[in-house]
């Protein structure tokens, strides 16, 4: 058996048949990884005046400055799921969503790059008392269309090209010593998550022109989209109803789990918003956490961030924190109470935790909060949003919490994606919403709110309406992607220039090539065949292209949908955004290289036309 070559980026093993790298993500070697088209923010980061160091400390010493430097920025990169493409001498090149695509690429980006200053300022400190200089790194970062494969026949490494790529440096040349400064259409990506300063206009290298940069400040713990007007909630009438009626009986003492599914942007978090405020009015206390991606492997994040809420300790220092917990929980032994205490992140430094294994710290831990939670006389909801990302700790704990939960007056929902299979989906007793795509006439109500009444946008409803095919966040990401380019303007919109045809936003671009790219290498070779043939295709027509089909796995994960089942069964792309984003994502190259005879007419028609069936078999579905 031929061994197998070590990661070239970090230096891991691979596993056997592995496309990436299960320590960085990078590709490997010889994984036959074809060049994408992918949305990605880049990340450049440099040492201000390397020469000036490297003249007073020497080359020797320079080195092994930048072997530190460079090793922490690399892990921090990883961390967050990016990949460094390149140490530059005095820096490196990082590139978040590729090879893997991640929907929430540029915020990664930003939070590695807010890590990365932190770690140059404490090595910073050791520099100064050893060699007397000061070391300062600049960030910069930039998000785009970009593509990504391997150059050459691979002696050249995986990396990310286009001009997406020298606009990150140029912000980075731009950043201010120990700062990091974002591109416009990064700010874009991340409104709403993180701080930013106010615009600045800066000049760089290439344009006579000034472009727009912003500095970024911080991150807050509560990365919600805020800021944003909302629509008002349309359809989901019978849901509400459904999660009312259930939230009636958990008043009465009679508790329930509810379960909402659905594919990105469907409404799930929203419709969460909905019932929180239905709650409030009714005086019931609500307490939520959230999942993201970039944190599956925290263990305990996902339970400390609701203990936290329901403790209400947010705020507060550790003292006081600590005495509101024993104030509510007075009665509990108090080796679980230290136990409770570092959960929450309060924990005395000066008290010793109890000696004991993870698993008996979760089973001690789980107790007293089932114990905290029969216990509980008023009515609240919790709410659990976004678990197909959610640790396995905490997943463990909060299965192990709803199983008390009929007896209480409590109502826990919990929302996922339908690839989501593990314990939360599989609660006993638990009930079960899954939200299917609004009607066109709910999506052009929406879409009619989102534009308002100017006769100029009138024929903006019916294409936005077609694009969306029921997916309301779709929906509006569009109308805001229209917005920021110009084409509709003013408070109140009006169109500012034809608009031939609406194009996908970089955002649901990224959200659906995350999901694409998580599928398993033979389902993703499918669905990529499948856009290239049409919206509708058959198993045979795969067969032509060479492929050998994986169909359950993508109809189970809503990527397409079977729609006739005798003779040679036929199947359609769930959402018309799904095929445009998988067909789109391929090397034209390669498109033209995998399309079959005949084929290229028939691709041509369905691009036409194969929106409407789409939309109908996702309604059907649902």
């Amino acid at each position: 058996m031929t061994a197998i070559a070590a990661c070239r980026t970090c230096g891991t093993e691979p596993l056997e048949l592995a496309r990436f790298c299960h320590g960085c993500g990078s590709p490997v070697e010889d994984a036959g990884i074809r060049a994408e088209y992918k949305q990605v923010t880049v990340l450049f980061a440099d040492v201000v005046r390397s020469m000036d160091i490297a003249a007073a400390v020497g080359a020797e010493r320079l080195r092994e400055i930048m072997a530190e430097l460079a090793g922490r920025c690399a892990t921090v990169v990883r961390r967050y799921g990016g990949t460094v493409d390149k140490f530059t001498g005095d820096g490196i090149m990082a590139v978040f969503g590729a090879p893997m695509a991640l929907e929430d690429h540029a915020l990664r980006g930003c939070l590695a790059a807010l890590d990365m200053q932190k770690h140059a300022q404490r090595l910073a400190v050791d520099v100064r008392e050893r060699d007397g200089v000061d070391l300062h790194l600049r960030v910069g970062l930039n998000s785009g269309e970009v593509v990504a494969g391997e150059i050459g026949s691979g002696a050249f490494g995986y990396t990310a090209i286009g001009e997406q790529v020298g606009m990150a440096q140029r912000m980075e040349s731009v950043a201010p010593p120990g700062a990091v400064m974002l591109s416009e259409s990064t700010a874009r990506l991340v409104e709403g998550a993180v701080t930013l300063s106010e615009v600045d206009r800066v000049s760089i290298k290439g344009t006579d022109r000034p472009v727009c940069a912003l500095r970024l400040l911080g991150v807050p713990e509560r990365r919600r989209a805020v800021g944003r007007a909302e629509a008002n909630l349309v359809g989901r009438r019978w849901e509400m109803a459904a999660v009312e009626g259930l939230l009636d009986r958990a008043i009465e003492g009679y508790g329930a789990v509810v379960a909402v599914l659905g594919p990105p942007g469907i409404g799930k978090s929203r419709l969460m918003r909905e019932v929180a405020a239905m709650a409030a009015r009714r005086g019931v206390e609500v307490f939520s956490t959230f999942c993201e991606s970039h944190t599956s492997q925290v263990p305990f994040l996902a339970v400390a961030r609701l203990l936290r809420a329901v403790a209400g300790v947010e705020g507060l220092d550790g003292q006081t924190a600590r005495e509101q917990v024993r104030d509510r929980l007075g009665d509990a032994d108090p080796e679980d109470l230290l136990l409770f205490d570092d959960l929450l992140g309060i924990a005395d430094p000066d008290a010793a935790l109890p000696a004991i294994d993870p698993d008996a710290r979760r089973r001690r831990l789980t107790a007293l909060l089932n114990a905290a939670s029969l216990a509980r006389e008023t009515p609240a909801v919790y709410v659990v949003e976004d678990v197909h990302w959610i640790d396995e700790v905490s997943e463990s704990m909060i299965a192990d919490f709803l199983t008390v939960i009929p007896q209480t007056p409590s109502l826990v929902l919990v929302t996922y994606r339908p690839e989501y299979e593990a314990a939360l989906a599989r609660v006993h007793g638990g009930q079960t919403i899954a939200l299917a795509p609004l009607s066109d006439p709910e999506t052009a109500a929406l879409v009619s709110q989102l534009l308002g009444s100017d006769a100029s946008v009138g024929g903006l409803v019916t294409m936005i309406t077609e694009k969306a095919a029921g997916n309301p966040f779709f929906a509006e990401e569009i109308v805001r992607d229209l917005a920021e380019r110009g084409v509709l303007r003013g408070k109140v919109y009006e169109s500012a220039t034809d608009v031939g045809d609406v194009s996908v936003p970089a955002t649901l671009q990224a959200t659906i090539a995350a999901r694409i790219d998580r599928l398993d290498p033979a389902a993703k070779r499918t669905l990529s065949a499948a856009a290239v043939i049409g919206s509708k295709f058959s198993r045979d027509l795969l067969e032509t292209l060479d492929v050998n089909p994986v169909l359950e796995s993508l109809v189970s994960g809503e990527f397409i949908d079977q729609i006739t089942f005798t003779g040679n069964p036929a199947y359609a792309f769930h959402h018309p955004l799904i095929r445009t984003v998988a067909y789109e994502s391929q090397l034209k190259s390669d498109r033209t290289a995998a399309q079959a005879p005949g084929s290229r007419h028939r691709d041509t028609r369905d691009l036409r036309f194969g929106r409407s069936a789409d939309r109908r078999t996702s309604r059907r579905r649902g």
